[in-house]
Formats: structure tokens, C-alpha cells, sequence
């Protein structure tokens, strides 16, 4: 159920209980083979694939494209909200929608660098609210909710998420490969390890002069296809789990 094709009286008359799932993505660079609206149409095409499923159980936003990549800023064409003002957005959202009555709100995020800001997001909202116990406020990324890709499609080289890598070109592949520049002279970029297990403060070029992490080169349609399976197939499960949530557990 979309939220933007209701009327204030529909909207007025849903259950508070409904799990209302707000997508946030970006508008950044995403190396010289990718357009720099990636992890929105991903973000999307998951988000399509999972309201298929669920139906009218779930409520959802439009999705949300400004996100916080200043560590992109250095590239054109990327579009950034501060870190501080993007934390203030993400709660102001969460008040809107509590004001609204709604109880069960959910982060839905596509892009890296909007991961602390939701989370501590919800981590505010929650102080906030500390005397209501019927809150459930998630931040969750879609890319980290359970399965693993390479069991759909075993050619599958890469074990987690990076920058325009083989995962997110496999993807637009199999999305919109019209949007694919050649990757012919694409070189690998390796993630590196960056001082873990601390986390390190970086920026891009710190990383990567072309702007890609990973390996685009051996990214294929049917690879994003499994990565589209897997990830729609775990937004489902999650969101299943907090439809289902008795409205007071930790657990869920």
C-alpha cells in the first residue's frame, strides 16, 4: 500500500498497527560505469518486489532520495544532506508519522552511509518517547537482511556490499542495463580492511580515484537477479516479523 496514492481520510482510517516503511536511498557518484541514481532504483526495485508480496500490510512512503553521502561530494553529480541535517530529517519523519498515531516505523535503507544516521535515528526517537512502550522504531538495510546470494547463484564473487562493485552492476544489469557504461576498462578496487575492527573516518578518494569498491568487471544480469531474489525475499521475511510483533516483546 503506497501512501502517496491515499487520501487523508484513507490514511485516517488504516490500522495504527500497520508497519509503515520509509526508504531511504541517495543521489551519488557511483564510479565512471553507473549513474549517480543507483542505490535509489535498487533501493526501489527491492522495495517493488517486497509490496508485491506483502500487499496492504504494509504501508509504505515514498522513498526517499536525498541521503547522506558527503563522503561522495568530491565527485559530480552527487547530492548530500550534512550528516547533522540528515539525522534531523530522519526524525522529524519519525515524529510526523507518530503524531500521525502510526507505532511499528521502519528504515528502510539502500545506501552505506545512511546506516548510523538511521540508527541513530531511532535510537533518538526512542528517548524521546520513553514513556510510550507500544513503539517499535527500526532502522534496518535492505542488503543485511538475511540470505546469502551465492546460494542462488554460486558465481557470485563478492561476500558483502561495496561501491558500484560486482553486486550493485549486476544489479542496474539486470534492471536497466541501458544505464551501464562499459566495463570493459574497469579495474578491481579492492575494499581493504581500513584499521577494522575500529571504524576508520574516510572519504572516498581516500579509498578510490575513480569511485568504485570492488570488482564491476564480472558483475552479470543474472547475478542481480539472485542479488534482487535474495534481498527482496529477506525485506519480506523482516517485514513478516514485525507485522507480527505482539506489540510489547523485545524480541520479534
Amino acid at each position: 500500500m503506497l501512501l502517496q496514492e491515499l487520501s487523508w481520510p484513507e490514511v485516517e482510517g488504516l490500522s495504527r498497527d500497520i508497519p509503515v516503511v520509509v526508504p531511504i536511498a541517495a543521489v551519488e557518484q557511483h564510479g565512471r560505469h553507473l549513474p549517480v541514481f543507483v542505490d535509489s532504483m535498487l533501493l526501489g526495485e527491492v522495495v517493488r518486489r517486497a509490496s508485491e508480496t506483502l500487499g496492504d500490510r504494509v504501508l509504505w512512503t515514498p522513498l526517499m532520495w536525498l541521503g547522506n553521502s558527503h563522503h561522495h561530494i568530491d565527485f559530480p553529480g552527487t547530492l548530500s544532506a550534512a550528516p547533522r541535517l540528515y539525522l534531523d530529517l530522519l526524525n522529524d519523519l519519525m515524529d510526523n508519522l507518530l503524531t500521525h498515531g502510526f507505532k511499528r516505523l521502519v528504515f528502510l535503507n539502500g545506501h552505506g552511509g545512511n546506516t548510523v544516521p538511521s540508527q541513530q535515528a531511532v535510537f533518538e526517537a526512542r528517548q524521546r518517547y520513553r514513556d510510550r512502550h507500544d513503539l517499535l522504531l527500526i532502522a534496518a538495510t535492505y542488503w543485511n537482511l538475511g540470505g546469502d546470494p551465492r546460494k542462488l547463484d554460486p558465481s557470485l564473487e563478492q561476500a558483502n556490499m561495496q561501491h558500484a562493485c560486482e553486486w550493485e552492476t549486476s544489479m542496474m544489469l539486470r534492471l536497466a542495463p541501458h544505464l551501464v557504461g562499459d566495463l570493459s576498462s574497469v579495474g578491481a578496487i579492492p575494499a581493504g580492511s581500513g584499521f577494522e575492527p575500529a571504524s576508520r573516518g574516510w572519504i572516498t578518494k581516500d579509498r578510490s580515484a575513480e569511485g568504485h569498491i570492488g570488482n564491476p568487471r564480472i558483475a552479470s544480469a543474472q547475478k542481480g537477479e539472485a542479488l534482487f531474489r535474495t534481498f527482496a525475499s529477506g525485506a519480506v521475511d523482516f517485514l513478516e516479523r514485525v507485522i507480527a510483533w505482539d506489540g510489547k516483546s523485545w524480541d520479534g
